[in-house]
């Protein structure tokens, strides 16, 4: 007889040293694009990150920064290979819990497995844990430095652990492993809250084996009891208990008079001590689960208090200190997420529904000088009664959302939506295109890396449909559907033969997909695919991909007499399923030899002179810069300020003191003016375009308080307001004099006042800040803006400002009403392209660059356009040929595919005589586009941005020709235009479906 615990255990761990060599070797050099470069940083100096924070996870991925050796530019490198560490644990956790729900499927004991059970259970682990092993959203997840990878670890070792707890007969092992669970659920909380989402499922496997007559109402009690666990931890013990010390801190020191920190000291001591008396109690009447459910609450507590870096942290003042939750009121904001607004759930309103009554509720405090003050209080709205509804799907009041809404409903402008509607947007776009799609591209296959890229099934696997673009694209992955039918067919065969084990399954999956689907109430639109949330639901489904292999070998049994060749002839049929999806996804999940995340990260810092502010927009354009200043120390002497951050106080307040090798900013509105709750958002009254203001008369008055700014209301905060949208700043006339801060050809263009007008009807608390910098910054600091913050700034600063390759810098200049192009520092930003900027492997067919690489690659591309057209304009004919040549040069077609900006670049290449270079762009941008136009046409699809983009390429094609004298590709491209639009459509507005 095989001796089973031997093989299982020598199996999985060559699973997961398979697992982790695909990991480690697919790894991200550096730091990626989202979160990884803030998770980095803030892991290297213990920093806070964004809400609600991640301890655990940053104290390990501190440990994995030490096997850099000192070397900073390899600390990203092994806190990735830390990523590829714990999902190779997730692959062994995983194939053992395969195995442990295969013998709960055959019924065996522990120890009696027989030689055909060991061979069928070791091949149901290796093909399950592979497919997920090489499945496209957990194998992303696995090789970059973020949370998932170890929140997945934690899930999967808590299963395991249960599954183990199932076998284990000696009551007493039996709580030591309850205790350990709860210990592990406890840490898991300072990574991700994903794990706590098992509870309720978990509790059927202790409910099935303590309960002697199983029935389903007890299954459902069950279930709902684990649901009831979930909701303690993640709302009563989490924010709770935490909520609860910040009100008895409020009330001693605000009503009793008390120090700081004596109501947390109270809450402490009342707190450990019934939980002392708890435990007594229990001992002493012998009261074996409530001593246990105490023991694990403990354990749940100690993992909890990870915590404890963040507030401690927060308090030493790094550089990455977001929310700055210093003291129990700011933490408990930090852990209740309080910044990213609200979700209705359960009820509330529909998109259309109109404000009709806004009421203060609970005031919000703030630690004042000796008490906690009262800054603002929060909002109870009341929405229309006859446009709420349960289940809100469709709420959000933001005006593009709104517009989307009404697209995929199919709604006029000002139509309600009906509860069906609500319905149909839940199932069409959160369930199916948020999750079903997900899933169907980690079992049946992915068309492209394409945004909103659909699933393609087994019918597209014997088409010829596709283009080109999509067939040579990295992420078009096709596993013939082989790995879901395999997944089914586990999925019937485990209800059939183990129903118990069947459900706690179907309950993972269900939990960590769909439910949890609707509990985050996704909005019609996201700033990038979301599959890595559900990889959760897919690990359950990769158990039954597991069952599946069990299935087969049983049906082959049924013949061949002979489990043990059975299950061979199965793991031998399947194993190639996993070896399909590991050689399909390879090209697009290996990430190595990348470096353009952190190369455009230090290509923006390089666009900004010496001791330089920079605004930034949202998390790709700060985060890779966050991790270049603190990791490897680049340009620390810019100061980086994330403009919708600037809309905070705790913000504000790290801005105007010093960090690294940049001074305080100089601000001269103090605290009082810039304190939550006051001035967050100023109204402008004055709709005279006439009328003016001085802004150093009108920021005296708001430092001042001055009364006449005050704008009635009914609620009990001051709102102050902006009596004229043209606030002109003076600006002395001896800056003209000096080089440093107007170049010489500029010279002419200088100002004595700038407007610095307000763009719509109000200024908020950022741009507020942001006036009171430029006034009294003085022009001592230069101050840059990059294309995404200068175009979503409250003021209107296009004219005053120049580029320098990448950025745009604020200048006391007045750009002139002909000139209709954006004003360029031509020699500066010439140089910072060939002889600054650094392009890593962007010429190299072998990498990989997904849509957000491809996005900067393209924002890099149209800056060096923007800075041909001004040599141009100033008749530099050969340093504009030249630097479209580089260009070409250095992010070639072949590395990352000819673009919009590519096609924009056209022009100027005929304009500087390289006619064969222009006509290779067009002929490779016009096919592409082109084909997608064709297939679009013929799959019937609605038009997206990528085909609207397409469609306008080959038109600004045409006239090209034509004037070039290629009438005859010209026409060729009317032709074929107008077969796919009609001429009609062809020569009107761009056609929408």
């Amino acid at each position: 007889m095989l001796n089973f615990k031997r093989i299982n255990n020598i199996t999985g761990w060559v699973v997961f040293g398979l697992a982790t060599l695909v990991f480690v070797l697919t790894v991200e050099d550096t730091a990626s694009f989202w979160d990884p470069g803030e998770f980095i940083a803030a892991s290297y100096k213990l920093s806070v990150p964004h809400p609600p924070g991640a301890p655990f996870f940053l104290l390990v991925y501190r440990f994995f920064s030490f096997l850099a050796l000192g070397d900073s530019l390899e600390i990203a490198y092994w806190m990735n290979i830390g990523s590829a560490l714990f999902s190779g644990f997730t692959v062994l956790f995983l194939f053992w819990s395969i195995t442990l729900f295969g013998q709960r499927l055959f019924g065996i004991k522990p120890n009696e497995e027989t030689k055909g059970q060991t061979i069928s259970l070791m091949g149901a682990g290796i093909v399950g844990s592979l497919c997920y092993t090489f499945s496209d959203s957990f194998w992303f997840s696995a090789v970059e430095a973020e949370v998932y990878s170890m929140s997945s670890f934690f899930t999967a070792i808590v299963i395991w652990a249960v599954l183990k707890w199932d076998v284990i007969k000696d009551p007493k092992e039996e709580n030591r492993w309850l205790i350990f669970i709860a210990y592990l659920v406890g840490l898991s909380i300072g990574v991700h809250l994903l794990n706590l989402v098992t509870l309720p499922a978990l509790a059927l496997i202790y409910y099935f084996k303590k309960t002697s007559k199983i029935t389903l109402k007890g299954g459902i009690i069950a279930f709902l009891l684990g649901g009831v666990v979930l909701v303690i931890i993640n709302n009563l013990i989490i924010p709770g208990l935490p909520s609860v010390a910040g009100s008895m801190e409020i009330f001693f020191v605000n009503s009793l008079g008390l120090p700081f920190g004596s109501g947390i000291i109270f809450f402490a001591i009342l707190f450990f001590g019934a939980l002392i008396y708890a435990f007594r109690y229990s001992a002493k009447k012998e009261l074996a689960i409530l001593n246990t459910a105490l023991l694990s609450l403990t354990f749940i507590l100690i993992g909890y208090g990870s915590y404890a870096l963040i507030v401690i942290r927060a308090n030493q003042d790094p550089v990455i200190n977001e929310n700055a939750p210093k003291d129990i009121i700011s933490y408990v904001s930090y852990l209740k997420r309080e910044q990213y607004g609200y979700r209705p759930l359960l009820h509330g309103q529909y998109f259309t529904a109109r404000l009709v009554d806004q009421e203060e509720g609970a005031p919000i405090y703030a630690k004042g000088k000796d008490k906690y003050e009262i800054v603002d209080y929060s909002l109870v709205n009341t929405y229309e009664p006859e446009k709420t509804t349960i289940l809100p799907r469709v709420y959000s009041t933001q005006e593009n959302h709104k517009r989307i809404y009404r697209q995929k409903l199919g709604l006029r402008e000002g139509q309600d939506p009906t509860f069906g509607d609500n319905l149909y947007f839940m199932f069409s776009h959160q369930l199916g295109q948020m999750y079903f799609r997900y899933f169907m591209w980690n079992f049946s296959g992915r068309e492209s890396d394409f945004s909103d890229a659909p699933w393609i099934g087994l019918t597209d696997a014997f088409s010829d449909k596709f283009p080109d673009y999509i067939k040579e694209n990295k992420g078009h992955n096709q596993y013939f559907m082989l790995p879901l039918i395999l997944g089914l067919v586990g999925f019937f065969f485990q209800a059939r033969k183990d129903p118990n084990s069947f459900y706690v399954n179907l309950m993972l999956f269900l939990m960590m997909g769909a439910i949890l689907v609707l509990y985050l109430n996704s909005p019609p639109v996201e700033p990038r695919e979301r599959d890595y949330i559900y990889v959760g639901s897919f690990y359950a489904f990769a158990i039954w991909i597991g069952m599946g292999v069990l299935g087969i070998a049983h049906g082959i049994a049924k013949y061949s007499k002979n489990l043990g060749t059975a299950g061979i002839a199965a793991t031998l049929l399947t194993l190639p399923i996993a070896g399909l999806m590991g050689a399909v996804n390879w090209d697009d999940h290996n990430r190595t030899g990348r470096y353009f995340s952190v190369d455009a990260a230090r290509n923006f810092l390089e666009s900004c002179a010496p001791n330089a502010i920079l605004f930034t927009g949202g998390d790709n354009d700060t985060f890779p810069l966050w991790y270049v200043q603190e990791v490897e120390g680049f340009r620390t002497d810019v100061r980086v300020i994330v403009l919708s951050y600037f809309d905070t106080d705790w913000y504000v307040e790290q801005m105007a003191r010093s960090v690294d090798d940049s001074e305080a900013l100089p601000f001269s509105l103090t605290s009082e003016n810039y304190k939550k709750g006051t001035n967050d958002v100023l109204y402008v009254t004055g709709e005279d375009d006439n009328s003016a203001i001085s802004v150093r008369a009108y920021l005296t008055l708001l430092r001042n308080n001055d009364k006449r700014l005050n704008l009635q209301t009914g609620g009990k905060s001051i709102v102050n307001m902006v009596p004229s949208r043209n606030l002109i700043l003076d600006v002395d006339s001896s800056f003209v004099n000096n080089d440093e801060i107007v170049p010489p050809q500029f010279k002419s263009l200088f100002t004595n006042q700038m407007n610095l007008q307000v763009k719509g009807q109000y200024l908020t608390k950022g741009n507020l800040m942001l006036v009171d910098l430029i006034a009294n910054n003085n022009w001592e600091r230069p101050i840059y803006f990059n294309n995404t913050s200068l175009a979503t700034i409250g003021l209107n600063l296009d004219d005053h400002v120049v580029m320098e390759g990448l950025t745009y810098r604020l200048l006391p200049i007045q750009k002139p009403p002909f000139i209709r192009e954006e004003l360029v520092n031509t020699n500066l930003a010439y140089e910072n392209f060939t002889e600054v900027f650094k392009f890593r492997d962007l010429d190299n067919s072998d990498r990989y660059y997904d849509e957000e690489y491809r996005r900067f690659v393209s924002n890099h591309r149209s800056a060096l356009n923007s800075i041909v057209i001004a040599l141009l304009d100033e008749n530099q004919m050969d340093k504009a040929r030249d630097l479209l040549n580089y260009g070409l040069e250095v992010m070639p077609d072949e590395g990352v595919p000819y673009d919009l900006a590519s096609g924009q670049s056209v022009p100027l290449f005929f304009e500087v005589g390289e006619e064969d270079k222009a006509l290779e762009i067009i002929e490779k941008v016009a096919k592409k586009s082109l084909d997608m136009i064709e297939f679009y046409d013929q799959e019937n699809r609605d038009y997206d941005r990528e085909i609207l983009i397409s469609i306008e390429m080959v038109r600004y094609f045409i006239p090209l020709l034509q004037e070039r004298g290629y009438q005859d590709l010209a026409d060729e491209y009317r032709r074929r235009l107008e077969q796919y639009l009609g001429p009609q459509e062809f020569e009107g507005d761009l056609p929408r479906r």
